[in-house]
């Protein structure tokens, strides 16, 4: 939301900005009803003035290269931009009837800035471009007209903007008795590191209100209060206004040291894209940007800023040579040298399908359906994978390989996920694993690399996302920052074992093929092997081993009795791994530091994320994803990862990428929900809050040491030793009475989490309700908890089976995941109680068919079509059965029902003057949209409701209506698994549907 209607920029903005909006991290609210209305900013003009930074360039010339929207672009270099103040130079330029123009800016020799190839998109009025960032704002603006001139007071304000992180701010105020500047307000000026200052004439005023804002809409007007400013100096930090205080810049000394030159630049080639990587560069007060320069090709020089130390280059030439060099700058504008140069030649551009486009809407609108890709479908039995341990598991003899669903099946199948009206689909990791039992995708090997035992042809991973795209349906992807396979990860670092071809081991150890490359899918001609292991032994040590006595032998024999020697299995502790890569222990505490940075499990090489190659090496890799136009990401074991790395490395690169590629609109809804795994009942897992779920929706609340492995332990410490009691807390996913407010997301991390309280408690739907209200308030926003009762780990209660509750407890289940805060998500075949009561997981020790992972593509056979949410059109054969269940009919009617109720998609809540044991209300007000939604549910049990406003209420299962006229509404209780959902009527837009669906085995 916006403070003030003003016009901004129209089109996707650089990405720091954007992503500062798309995070919330300060609010935008209504305007004060005394305020004197604001006008949009190109209301009535037809010029744009165009502010361009110059500290960071130091270009000897600067042009403007233009087209108004709709019109023709200025003849290449552009016109000529004059001095404007220090560090600035701008242009003004008419655009006509247009409201807004696609620059680019150059040197007039050659080298460019335009946005990595994306052109800047302007608005009207007065704009700012700072490396990278684009924003609405007179960097060279004095003071302006004083608005009440005469007495010369003067007030000089210092704004913090350490905490908000914007690179321009503006400075909106009001001398007492005066009127308000135009919004948004006059630039202010860095002052020091963190510090922007802007000195006003009152006249004879003695205080002015005053309002802050980036120049893009967020503002921080002190929770819609303003701030009050007298005259004389003022800082204004973290919401704290401090008057007659010290200069906050006087006694530091202006920075003038640049940072140090990046180190280590690489560039990876990939088809006509190439990924930039380097380690970090290292600056006395911190680094804040990285400018990218790329020669070669036949488009001139190109200079891109860039957030991370990553930078992905796409759409590049063919079969061209490119060389790239990168300099830091810091907060104070000081840039590096220039690095080494790092050189890449393109190859061929693929064939490959037009890439997709994230949806980019609110994800609590859409129900999750999770799948594991390779047990749900098969559509291609030609990329039907075994692996090592066919025969042994048990899988040969059921004709059941573990690589079997594909991408295929499951765009075959879309319509069965529509149908029972799931409009997001959860589909586990799809990079190349490389394992014995790898079908499940968590054991990465190239994550630059989808698994060919997914894809086909015409069904391709980029083709799926594609397809559920045109059903309306999101895909949410999978994705492990945590760990590679045991085998390392390719292009990063895979380990060489000690092996040896003698009389016992030569059964065991593939030949090695030199022309052979690993792939999952391709069959090695020699060994007739598609998991073929050649490349990955040698009895020879090889250069630069580290793995402690290689091949010596051990007092050790494998089942079958054969003699094991040193360095012949990867392992932690032996020494194989670079710790600057890997770590190198095994976990001894599940809720100490050591969870965080040590090895789960042998299958799962633990990453050194706080590793500045390792970053590189993950960010580049998801950033091709989100290239592809994945909807959001399930990051997996994300609590075996310092929340600090999340909040300083992955999670803004996530953003800063889904912005630059999409825009801040579907960055502000690309969906991150992080497995934080707690199996406890407590509110704080076992009392450490460094690992429990809600701590990671949280950002930081200090800073730390600027290296990410010291930061990590400060924070470990520091968190654990604020315990439980000084954590912070949230009202986001609260009604106030029978009100909806705006959520406050200025301190949200970017990471959602699954609510693996209420997971632990699904063995009784009211205990899930009671644990899960317990903890809303330590979620920055639990309206976006993602909810489950089993999935392909655990059952509730941290059982190792299918949750076997009885089909009664299922319907209760799925009333209260459809109908309170949160987002309903159903593991496949959960709709049948598919493999109820069956061990979920057995490794290789048993038949996948008789585990919670079987195959269920038996269930889907025949046809289905659905051209709408929760609606069959036809079905033909074994899925019409299917379809004909009944929790399938319940989950139909209850997503029928939450589409039509937007208090139940993203509604706050409150229980307060409710009676009965599974009873809220519930509300959803958006003034954009003239959306108001207000609901009153209860789940098997009666209730009864006072102080909920009067007026007409229909009940969305059975169409009851009742007219309330005491602020009390009394539900006789409905039985067990049915539910009453009476919405109020507002009328117009906001009429209560009334009954929504036909009565089923439970909703009647």
């Amino acid at each position: 939301m916006r403070r003030t209607p003003v016009r901004m920029l129209g089109r996707p903005i650089a990405a720091a900005v954007a992503a500062l909006v798309m995070l919330g991290l300060l609010t935008a609210t209504p305007e004060d009803p005394g305020r004197e209305p604001a006008v949009p900013v190109a209301a009535s003009e037809s010029t744009t003035t165009v502010f361009y930074y110059t500290k960071t360039k130091d270009w000897s010339a600067y042009r403007l290269h233009y087209a108004p929207d709709g019109g023709a672009w200025t003849t290449v270099p552009g016109v000529a931009m004059e001095a404007a103040c220090t560090d600035w130079v701008k242009r003004t330029v008419g655009v006509g009837s247009a409201s807004g123009l696609s620059a680019t800016f150059n040197d007039g020799s050659g080298v460019w800035d335009n946005n990595a190839g994306r052109n800047y998109a302007l608005g009207t009025g007065t704009i700012t471009v700072k490396d990278g960032v684009v924003a609405h704002s007179d960097p060279c603006a004095g003071t302006g007209t004083d608005p009440s001139p005469g007495g010369g007071r003067t007030a000089e304000v210092y704004y913090s903007t350490a905490t908000v992180g914007w690179t321009t701010a503006n400075l909106h105020y009001r001398p007492v008795g005066g009127t308000w500047t135009a919004v948004p307000g006059v630039g202010m000026e860095p002052a020091c590191t963190g510090w922007v200052r802007k000195s006003v004439d009152l006249g004879s005023a003695t205080t002015m209100a005053a309002a802050f804002n980036n120049g893009n809409g967020v503002w921080d007007n002190n929770a819609g209060l303003d701030y009050t400013v007298p005259a004389g100096l003022t800082t204004v930090k973290d919401g704290k206004v401090t008057t007659g205080t010290a200069d906050p810049c006087a006694a530091e000394t202006p920075d003038t040291r640049a940072p140090s030159a990046p180190a280590r630049v690489r560039a990876g080639v990939d088809g006509v894209s190439v990924v930039l990587t380097w380690d970090p560069s290292t600056d006395d007060r911190g680094v804040t940007k990285y400018q990218v320069t790329r020669t070669g090709g036949t488009k001139g020089t190109l200079v891109t800023d860039v957030g991370s130390t990553v930078y992905s280059d796409t759409g590049l030439e063919a079969q061209t040579a490119y060389s790239y060099t990168v300099r830091a700058v810091d907060a104070a504008g000081n840039v590096s040298a220039a690095s080494a140069a790092a050189t890449a030649t393109t190859g061929e551009k693929p064939a490959a399908p037009a890439a997709g486009q994230p949806l980019g809407t609110d994800p609590r609108k859409d129900p999750v359906y999770f799948v594991l890709t390779a047990r749900f479908q098969d559509g291609d039995s030609s990329n039907n994978r075994g692996g090592s341990q066919h025969e042994k598991s048990g899988n040969a003899a059921n004709g059941d390989p573990m690589f079997r669903g594909d991408f295929k099946g499951l765009v075959d199948k879309l319509d069965y996920i529509k149908g029972l009206g799931m409009s997001a689909v959860w589909i586990t990791p799809v990079v190349l694993n490389r394992s014995d039992y790898d079908y499940h995708g968590y054991h990465g090997y190239d994550f630059y690399e989808v698994d060919p035992r997914l894809e086909s042809a015409g069904a391709s991973y980029q083709d799926l996302i594609n397809a559920a795209h045109a059903k309306g349906m999101k895909i949410y992807q999978d994705v492990v920052y945590n760990h590679s396979s045991r085998w390392g990860a390719k292009g990063l670092f895979t380990p060489k074992v000690y092996g040896v071809r003698d009389t016992q081991w030569s059964w065991f150890y593939d030949e090695r093929n030199e022309g052979f490359e690993y792939d999952g899918l391709t069959v090695e001609p020699k060994s007739g092997k598609s998991y073929y292991n050649g490349d990955l032994w040698s009895t020879a040590e090889p250069s630069g081993n580290t793995c402690v006595n290689w091949g010596k032998p051990t007092q050790y024999t494998s089942p079958e009795g054969y003699r094991i020697y040193n360095c012949q299995w990867p392992s932690p502790t032996s020494g194989m791994f670079p710790k600057a890569l890997y770590h190198n222990c095994w976990i001894g505490n599940w809720e100490g530091e050591d969870s965080r940075s040590c090895w789960l499990h042998d299958d799962l090489a633990d990453l050194n994320t706080e590793s500045a190659p390792v970053q590189n090496y993950l960010i580049g890799a998801y950033d091709k994803y989100i290239d592809m136009g994945v909807d959001g990401f399930r990051v997996d074991t994300a609590v075996h990862i310092p929340r600090t790395t999340w909040n300083r490395r992955f999670l803004p690169a996530i953003q800063e990428r889904v912005t630059q590629r999409f825009g801040a609109g579907a960055a502000k809804n690309f969906f991150v929900f992080g497995e934080v795994a707690a199996f406890v009942n407590d509110k704080w897992n076992r009392g450490s809050v460094n690992h429990s779920a809600q701590f990671y929706t949280w950002k930081e609340r200090k800073e730390y040491s600027a290296d990410d492995e010291k930061a990590a332990l400060e924070m470990y410490d520091y968190e654990q030793q604020q315990g439980t009691g000084s954590q912070p807390t949230s009202t986001n996913a609260f009604l106030n009475g029978n009100a909806y407010h705006t959520p406050d997301r200025s301190r949200f991390s970017g990471m959602n989490v699954i609510d693996m309280r209420m997971h632990m408690n699904f063995g009784d739907a009211g205990n899930a309700y009671h644990n899960g209200k317990d903890s809303d308030d330590s979620y920055n926003d639990a309206t976006y908890n993602v909810v489950y009762v089993d999935s392909h780990d655990y059952g509730p209660n941290k059982s190792s089976e299918r949750y076997a509750g009885g089909t009664d407890a299922w319907a209760e289940n799925m009333s209260l995941m459809w109908t309170f805060r949160g987002i309903p998500t159903l593991y496949y075949g959960s709709e049948i109680e598919f493999q109820a009561g069956k061990k979920i997981d057995c490794g290789p020790t048993c038949p996948l068919a008789t585990t919670g992972r079987a195959y269920f593509g038996g269930h889907l056979a025949g046809d289905v079509k659905a051209s709408e949410f929760g609606t069959v059109d036809s079905a033909t054969g074994a899925v019409a059965d299917t379809l004909a269940k009944p929790l399938v009919k319940h989950v139909q009617r209850l997503n029928l029902i939450r589409r039509a109720v937007p208090a139940l998609q993203m509604g706050q809540y409150s229980t307060e003057g409710i009676s009965g044991s599974m009873a809220y209300k519930r509300r959803y007000t958006d003034t954009a949209t003239g959306t108001d939604s207000f609901a009153l549910v209860t789940v098997t049990g009666g209730a009864t409701y006072t102080g909920v406003p009067d007026g007409t209420y229909k009940d969305a299962v059975t169409g009851d209506t009742r007219v309330v006229t005491g602020g009390t509404l009394t539900v006789p209780a409905p039985g067990k698994g049915n539910l009453r959902v009476y919405v109020l009527d507002l009328g117009g837009r906001n009429a209560a549907p009334g009954k929504i669906g036909t009565a089923g085995p439970y909703l009647k």
